[in-house]
């Protein structure tokens, strides 16, 4: 098999989002477009890939990190231009390089196959990955002679009106000989509507020295499509969202109402979990025979198998198997529950640990602590972890009852089976096995009123 090569062109800045982040680092489904290209190559038995990074470079090389290589373009002189500034890297070498757009997130790796295995079974030169749109405005024309051979392609800007009729598009993704693409780039020039150098403009150079200029037109237009707009970017969240959406339902997850749900792409979710309208799960791991939601949040997560997550967010933490959270429950960063907790309406838990049995049902805040298992924690019960400056840790061992209105001034410790009496304010340790009652002594003060 030939060696085989990538080209991302991600140096655009976007102008037209209208937008500080730099344009292929904005998210489809919880992903960076230009991740997404990255991602969908990995399928293809690529042995290199570069990417052209012009405006953003930094941003991009932090999110793509060390699996690809990068090449700077500081002036964005076109599409030929961007991929000459990998030369250095690729002009010597034998084997097959395809051409993609960080802007194309809806790409599949499929596709890409697709389009290379055309190329090589043909033994062509290049071979470019077409599409047949319902409205082609702004895209370049495929124009082929009447044998339907590529003939050459023509820029929306640079078309006759004869040809601005043609429907079959250009995506912007090729396969080349990676030789005979940067000996053609050096005879590709600028003579055109924007000055700049088109990529495409490789095609015609190759023909004219008779070599085999070929096509793979993709059925799926809308894995084609480039965002350069906040619009086309609503339409590339949508098309990935009933991917996404779809793929998870045929694999076992049942979806109440995929419309209004929304699952990112790097998510995965275990069969027989059932989810409800309302719920965002972003970047998360959910495991099987689960109930989410309705209206639940969960984000970079990991979620055992029999969890059910109600009316509730849940951000950067772990649930263990056969939890129970919410309604109304706010589960905050680096908190971990253990297996069979019990979470309910208005608890917020934030930076602590809860161990097995354990349960807040209702309206608690815990915070900077750690929970043994099999603990109970009464309603109004309060962690007071910060003093203005610093946060203090709290514990409570296994077996131990908080009664309800409860406040523990941190740092204390709360001994294994200790029991602390309602409406009491902790500020020392209590024994194991100890009851505590930390409150004034009630005193009825009769006739009081009438006075």
């Amino acid at each position: 098999m030939k060696k085989r090569f990538a080209i991302i062109l991600a140096a655009g800045k976007g102008t037209r989002m209208k937008s500080d982040l730099y344009k292929v680092l904005h998210p489809v489904c919880g992903k960076p477009m230009v991740q997404h290209v990255v991602d969908q190559l990995k399928g293809s038995d690529v042995e290199k890939t570069i990417t052209v990074v012009g405006h953003g470079a930094e941003m991009v090389k932090e999110q793509l990190g060390k699996g690809v290589s990068y090449v700077l373009q500081e002036e964005q002189l076109g599409t030929g231009h961007a991929v000459m500034q990998a030369e250095d890297q690729l002009r010597d070498l034998e084997g097959t390089t395809v051409v993609l757009c960080g802007d194309t997130p809806l790409i599949t790796d499929a596709t890409i196959n697709a389009l290379i295995k055309e190329h090589e079974t043909m033994e062509a030169k290049v071979t470019v990955l077409t599409a047949v749109a319902d409205d082609p405005t702004g895209y370049g024309r495929i124009i082929r002679n009447s044998q339907g051979a590529v003939e050459k392609i023509v820029e929306h800007k640079d078309a006759s009106e004869e040809e601005l009729k043609v429907n079959e598009i250009n995506t912007g993704t090729y396969c080349f000989d990676n030789k005979m693409l940067f000996d053609a780039l050096k005879q590709v020039g600028n003579d055109n509507v924007q000055g700049e150098y088109y990529l495409p403009d490789v095609l015609e150079i190759l023909k004219q020295k008779g070599e085999l200029i070929a096509a793979y037109q993709t059925p799926e237009f809308s894995e084609t499509i480039g965002v350069n707009d906040r619009v086309a970017l609503s339409k590339a969240e949508s098309l990935m969202k009933l991917r996404i959406n779809e793929q998870l339902m045929r694999d076992g997850v049942t979806l109440i109402d995929p419309a209004n749900t929304y699952v990112s792409a790097d998510t995965k979710i275990g069969k027989d979990t059932v989810v409800y309208p309302g719920s965002i799960i972003n970047q998360s791991t959910i495991g099987e025979r689960c109930t989410i939601g309705p209206n639940s949040e969960i984000v970079n997560s990991k979620v055992g198998d029999e969890v059910n997550i109600k009316q509730s967010v849940v951000h950067d933490s772990e649930v263990g198997s056969r939890a129970a959270i919410g309604p109304f429950s706010h589960i905050r960063p680096q908190t971990v529950l253990g297996t069979d907790v019990r979470v309910g309406n208005f608890v917020e838990l934030k930076k602590m640990t809860m161990g097995v049995g354990s349960k807040a049902s209702h309206l608690s805040y815990l915070g900077d602590a750690e929970i043994g298992d099999n603990v109970n924690v009464g309603c109004g019960s309060i962690t007071v972890n910060y003093d203005g400056k610093n946060k203090f840790l709290t514990k409570i061992e296994d077996g131990a009852f908080i009664g309800c209105n409860s406040n523990l001034i941190a740092p204390v410790t709360i001994g294994k089976g200790a029991f602390v009496a309602a409406g009491s304010t902790i500020t020392d340790d209590v024994p194991g096995e100890s009851l505590a009652i930390a409150r004034e002594r009630q005193t009825n003060k009769e006739g009081y009123m009438k006075k």
